[in-house]
């Protein structure tokens, strides 16, 4: 019997007694905190909660001494109990033995079974894109819900773009009042208020997840000249811009003028000007101020409308001002050659499975200078590439359509040529929201292959676990289906899963 549990755990054994039967007598015992989460799954999940009867407990403990996020779940028929080594793990461990739970006729039963547990990278992340298509609080929340699930710590907000800024600022208030209006397509644009943005952290601290907001400089910028135009450059027009535009009937990037294209790489802050370095710390100040994660990402890709000398100028002295704020810079792969780059930088590597263009040699320069990387392969988890067999969502210019088998089949520590598992903070998928204009879209590029960036961030390395193939995922994954069902995930039910039903 293949287990639906993904990521695969470290060590799983199947016993050979019976299971355990939740009935109307069963017991939640153990700490409140998990006994909550685990009667919303249930709920969910079975349509009631155990009440507090007097049979056989379902007993949730803190036992320090593991390792972070770790967790042991054993199964028999007389009592289930699941141990984490500290909130987040016992968080997990509750995750995982909602993936256990399965129908048996009438019945609802846990297999008995023994799991020891812990993650294999300490960052495991998805981003969000609410600047080309704005998404609001409670859809920010629900995916967070839904990325939790899979043992995913840290949601990336990028939360600025060409077409619009999205988070109130009291030092910068023009941001919003002239920045947020527009999106891709001509879609109403939106902002998060400071009490807004605070909602969303707390909710994904409830999951025990951290967020990384990104304010993108020095490109992607040309929001940021609707409210100040003084910082911004003219926009740079090459012939695959103008001829892009004009196969997508787009209007081309005008300064003053909300942009709702999709190209990338014409904006640019002006770099000699210190007012642009003024408005840095202001924006970073005030976000550091609201953000309790060690975490602000400076963006730093795509910015083509900057020259090469300049780039590294700028993001050196904005990696600086994140550093003195005493929070850790992170920036796209492109940053990664900067000379005076803060040390503290991690990088993001966003290039392919293989790697091209010098972009592998970027990314390990991070490393070289100490810091770490986080990696995304785009044309293997960036969510927002189209499925080969498909709705109509999502685009495919990183090698796509993108499979779910393609964003299984990578493995982070031989992604880089000389980047180890030590040079590895993690791994993220993206979502970038160019088609993305629901929560039900993005539900629907997300899964399944959010679950594959999963089991790569957390699960033990291609080739150290049995588990870890291609075959088994696809079988284990198939299992859960009803649990995305009755969550409310609106998931892409790909051929290449044989989907169980219920």
């Amino acid at each position: 019997m293949s287990l639906a549990l993904v990521p695969a755990p470290s060590s799983v054994e199947q016993l050979s007694g019976a299971p355990f039967r939740l009935t109307e007598n069963t017991r939640l015992t153990g700490d409140p905190d998990a006994a909550a989460t685990l009667s919303a799954l249930l709920r969910a999940r079975t349509g009631s909660a155990p009440a507090d009867g007097g049979g056989p407990a379902i007993d949730l403990r803190l036992e320090s001494g593991g390792a972070a996020e770790s967790y042991r779940l054993t199964a028999d028929e007389a009592s289930v109990t699941v141990s984490g080594a500290d909130a987040a793990g016992l968080f997990y461990g509750v995750q995982t033995l909602a993936q256990l739970l399965r129908r048996d006729g009438d019945d609802w039963i846990v297999p008995a079974v023994r799991i020891d547990d812990a993650p294999r990278f300490p960052y495991r992340g998805v981003m969000l894109d609410v600047a080309r298509h704005f998404h609001s609080v409670e859809t920010v929340k629900a995916y967070i819900d839904h990325a939790a699930t899979l043992k995913l710590n840290a949601l990336h907000l990028h939360l600025s773009d060409d077409q619009g800024w999205r988070l109130q600022l009291h030092s910068r208030p023009k941001l919003t009042e002239l920045g947020s209006s527009s999106a891709v397509g001509g879609d109403a644009g939106g902002f998060y208020t400071k009490d807004g943005y605070r909602e969303i952290v707390a909710h994904a601290a409830s999951r025990h997840m951290l967020v990384v907001p990104e304010i993108d400089m020095p490109g992607h910028t040309h929001a940021i000249g609707l409210a100040y135009p003084e910082l911004v450059e003219e926009p740079v027009l090459s012939d695959l811009i103008r001829d892009s535009a004009a196969a997508r009937g787009e209007d081309l990037p005008e300064n003053g003028v909300p942009y709702q294209g999709i190209a990338v790489g014409f904006s640019s802050l002006r770099i000699y000007d210190e007012a642009t370095y003024d408005f840095a710390a202001d924006v970073f100040g005030e976000l550091a101020g609201m953000t309790p994660g060690p975490y602000l990402h400076l963006g730093g890709d795509e910015a083509l409308g900057t020259p090469d000398d300049d780039f590294a100028l700028f993001v050196s002295r904005v990696s600086g001002i994140i550093a003195d704020l005493g929070k850790t810079p992170v920036a796209w792969h492109e940053a990664g050659l900067a000379p005076d780059l803060a040390d503290t930088t991690v990088g993001q590597y966003w290039g392919y499975a293989t790697p091209t263009d010098g972009m592998d040699d970027k990314a390990r320069a991070f490393v070289r200078n100490g810091a770490q990387l986080i990696l995304s392969p785009a044309d293997a988890i960036y969510l927002d590439m189209a499925y080969p067999d498909g709705p109509d969502l999502g685009l495919t210019w990183a090698n796509g359509p993108t499979s779910v088998r393609r964003a299984y089949d990578w493995e982070p520590g031989s992604l880089i040529d000389g980047v180890d598992d030590d040079d590895i903070l993690g791994i993220e998928a993206p979502l970038w929201s160019e088609t993305a204009r629901t929560l039900a879209d993005i539900e629907t590029l997300a899964f399944p292959r959010i679950a594959a960036a999963a089991e790569a961030g957390w699960s033990p390395a291609t080739g150290a676990s049995e588990l870890r193939t291609w075959e088994s995922f696809r079988a284990r994954a198939a299992g859960l289906g009803p649990l995305w069902s009755s969550l409310g995930i609106r998931f892409h039910p790909s051929p290449e899963i044989d989907w169980a039903t219920e």
